[in-house]
């Protein structure tokens, strides 16, 4: 577990549109751009090996603009593959809010940011307390089915409640939007009434983007 005062001012972001991380999950990443590759070169040569994660959002007027909030990583799996790709896994460590892009040499994007909005990442799992696991698995069921995913249910039923509650924030095919509300969620309760919110959306419109009035 990291402390605050070593998490520095100045990390590397990657917008990753539809990618979510967050505090204690894992992220695995399949990186194969040359600037991100330096990216990752550059980021292993630091104390903290810190990656943000954030989304990066469409103005009407097609300027890309990055959300205000993103989480970042912690590089704690790597590997080369023989053509020079990278595969990695970022552990989450907190959720920090963009103060401003910083222009620079590199060639990958890096970002002055705030922690402390989010101390309460840097510490235990959370609990959700509220939590009716019988009922949320339920309507998971109804929601896979729906969408015709795959599960493996018995690691699903025996998985902790914030692992539960992260992974499947992380991994449900929501819309960027969607995955931007569940990690701005202010807490493990609300992450996962806004999760039962968007699958009993999906459920009530058939899996389509429109609801059937």
């Amino acid at each position: 577990m990291m402390k605050r005062t070593e998490l520095p001012d100045t990390i590397p972001i990657f917008p990753l549109a539809g990618a979510l991380l967050l505090p204690r999950a894992r992220l695995p990443l399949h990186i194969f751009e040359p600037r991100y590759l330096a990216m990752l070169e550059d980021c292993m040569k630091t104390q903290s090996r810190l990656i943000g994660m954030i989304q990066p959002r469409e103005t009407p007027s097609g300027e890309e603009r990055l959300a205000a909030i993103g989480c970042a990583g912690r590089l704690t799996s790597f590997s080369e593959t023989e053509d020079g790709r990278y595969m990695v896994t970022l552990t989450g460590i907190s959720r920090f809010r963009l103060r401003e892009e910083l222009e620079g040499f590199t060639p990958y994007r890096r970002a002055s940011i705030d922690w402390p909005p989010f101390s309460r990442d840097l510490g235990a799992e959370e609990e959700d307390k509220g939590f009716d696991r019988e009922g949320f698995l339920a309507l998971l069921k109804r929601y896979f089915a729906t969408r015709e995913l795959g599960s493996d249910w018995s690691g699903i039923k025996a998985a902790d409640t914030e692992l539960l509650i992260n992974s499947l924030s992380m991994l449900l095919p929501l819309a960027p939007e969607d995955k931007q509300a569940l990690l701005e969620a202010p807490s493990l309760t609300t992450r996962r009434e806004t999760l039962v919110t968007l699958m009993e959306f999906a459920l009530r419109s058939g899996g389509n983007d429109e609801v059937i009035q």
